[in-house]
């Protein structure tokens, strides 16, 4: 796994071996920040990463700039090593939290211009994370959620759906507050 673009391109990320994630392919990272990059200046940004893995899309937003990253992983032995990944190359601007996602989002502000979820693709609730993360009462006036899923779920019609994009078997869904 390597980090695609940014002030770390072409740094390697060697999780162990036995770690339960399913890394986010290079082809989809690079389409999905290729249209992120056209989209927003990730400087000063906030992101939310929920089911972070490997953490492999938060290094690539603080690689590209953002100022702060929240990584929530359930398995604390990631955790862990993202944290501490992220700390060698991005200190002080990124914390790991090793804890379940939908306790996290019902019960923090969710204060962040980005909120980006990974779920395992089989995972049950997955359909219904849009709508929890919406009610929550503390969302930024403007942000955009993506959500990575397989081609089983469709969330065009959900309120907040704006577009799905493919890279594969890979599905990037893209919602936003208003």
């Amino acid at each position: 796994m390597r980090i695609i673009r940014g002030k770390f391109k072409g740094r390697q990320i060697n999780p162990p071996k036995n770690f339960n994630a399913r890394p986010t392919t290079d082809f989809a990272k690079e389409g999905l920040f290729n249209i992120l990059e056209n989209t927003y200046d990730f400087e000063g940004m906030q992101i939310l990463d929920l089911f972070s893995g490997t953490g492999a899309i938060s290094y690539e937003f603080l690689s590209r700039g953002a100022k702060s990253v929240v990584a929530v992983e359930i398995s604390k032995r990631q955790s862990e090593f993202i944290q501490n990944t992220a700390d060698s190359m991005f200190p002080g601007q990124m914390h790991a939290i090793a804890g379940d996602v939908f306790h996290f989002i019902k019960k923090r502000p969710l204060k962040y211009d980005i909120i980006f979820a990974d779920p395992p693709y089989t995972l049950e609730g997955v359909a219904d994370l849009p709508e929890i993360i919406f009610q929550n009462e503390n969302l930024n006036s403007e942000f955009t959620l993506i959500i990575e899923h397989s081609d089983v779920i469709d969330f065009s019609k959900h309120l907040r759906f704006s577009q799905v994009r493919n890279y594969g078997k890979v599905h990037f869904s893209f919602f936003v507050k208003e």
